[in-house]
């Protein structure tokens, strides 16, 4: 073994790309130890919200530090945990009343699944199937992947992943495909629907109409099948609404939230549910109760740095920001959309989007990706193309002259890409 023995999350080490060490972080930038100024394009996979190391986040996390670093939470309880929820419930949609704290992205998916299980069974009900939108991915953790679209990332672990039901894409003018197999695996007595709400990220930041949403909501609520909304990625502002529901006036079962709820500075999810979620499981039967934890369910750190987020959200024009930088990406995107070799130039909210057509190939592993990923670096630009999709989903603060930079690179490397570079 030489150099460094960490095995890095979804990195072929066997390319040899190099790998650079980040010192600090401010505001939409990294730096690192070679004295480089890195545009931070992916709010570090998705996370980053108000920038990196915001003082009102920062402060509260050292504050907490000095109170209570970790207490089990099965049978205890926090100051910081019990006003995160009280926060989350005041912010969230007024159905969802109970708060279920987890540690990331995919256990908060677990969580829910797990809720809607359990909601069946206490009723005594055999309904076990889930199901799914085609291209979604949900996390890495094995239920995350059963109802995650199957193929490259999941491939190896087939034999542990359970069978759902999926629904095809909401295509632009097939739209009623979706709904027709939704209705029909609704009424054969499905347990519940998970969905990334308007926009699938892994899956290639694939975008679907408000409407589409609602109707799925509807037909759901119609067959009496629970209504999972994965806002992992959506929520905290990234399609443009605090959540990606309300743009669709939806309100689903259970909903699940990470990432940007802490602003990206610390793990730690959530799993709201509607109080029937809840009752389900209440019962003076021990046998009964939801069973699932983690040692750091809740943590006191994590959760102050959520409640330092949530003032953020209540006293700083978060919302002018996010409409700001809609507007500004919307005209970068603009001058994208004409150049040779771009293709599906597409925007929501804070999020755009486009695919780069070459020889290279479509899709996840596609040849570009690496290509792409090369150019970048070389521009100190942290983006993370899927294939020979390129997004950009960059923290609410970036300033015009970084935000410029990253098109302006964005553009460099589509034209190498043109000349066959």
């Amino acid at each position: 073994m030489s150099g460094s023995p960490i095995w890095h999350p979804f990195t072929q080490h066997g390319l040899r790309e190099p790998i650079p060490l980040v010192t600090h972080g401010e505001g939409a930038a990294l730096y690192t130890a070679d004295g480089r100024r890195i545009i931070d394009g992916i709010s570090s996979w998705w996370v980053t919200t108000h920038g990196h190391c915001h003082p009102r986040i920062m402060a509260a996390i050292a504050a907490q530090t000095a109170k209570l670093d970790q207490i089990i939470f099965a049978g205890w309880t926090h100051e910081p945990a019990e006003t995160l929820a009280r926060g989350l419930t005041a912010i969230m949609p007024r159905e969802l009343t109970r708060v279920f704290y987890s540690d990331s992205g995919s256990t908060s998916v677990e969580v829910a699944l797990k809720m809607a299980l359990g909601f069946w069974a206490s009723r005594g009900e055999p309904r076990h199937r889930i199901l799914v939108m085609q291209h979604s991915y949900h996390g890495d953790t094995i239920g995350a992947m059963s109802v995650g679209e199957r193929g490259v990332y999941n491939a190896a672990y087939s034999p542990l992943l359970f069978d759902v039901g999926t629904v095809p894409f909401p295509l632009a003018g097939a739209e009623q495909a979706t709904l027709d197999t939704l209705e029909a695996a609704c009424r054969d007595g499905a347990a519940a629907f998970i969905v990334e709400p308007l926009l699938l990220g892994a899956g290639g930041m694939l975008i679907y109409p408000p409407w589409v949403l609602a109707e799925m909501r509807a037909i759901c609520a119609r067959h009496d099948v629970l209504f999972i909304a994965d806002e992992v990625m959506t929520g905290w502002g990234r399609t443009g609404t605090l959540l990606a529901c309300e743009q669709a006036d939806v309100v689903p079962d259970i909903l699940c939230l990470s990432k940007g709820l802490t602003g990206g500075a610390i793990p730690l999810a959530v799993t709201m549910a509607r109080e029937a979620i809840f009752d389900a499981h209440y019962s003076d039967d021990r046998a009964k109760m939801f069973f699932h934890s983690s040692s750091y369910t809740a943590n006191p750190i994590a959760c102050a740095a959520a409640n330092a987020n949530l003032t953020i959200w209540r006293e700083e024009p978060v919302g002018a920001r996010i409409a700001d930088l809609t507007a500004r990406q919307a005209a970068l995107l603009a001058l994208l959309r004409a150049r040779k070799g771009v293709a599906n130039a597409r925007a929501i909210g804070t999020v755009t989007a486009i695919e780069v057509m070459d020889a290279g190939g479509t899709g996840y592993l596609s040849q570009l990706g690496p290509r792409l990923l090369a150019a970048f670096r070389a521009r100190d630009l942290l983006l993370r193309p899927l294939g020979n999709t390129i997004y950009v989903m960059p923290p609410y603060c970036i300033d015009e002259a970084d935000l410029d930079r990253l098109y302006a690179g964005i553009a460099e490397a589509v034209e190498d890409i043109a000349r066959g570079g």
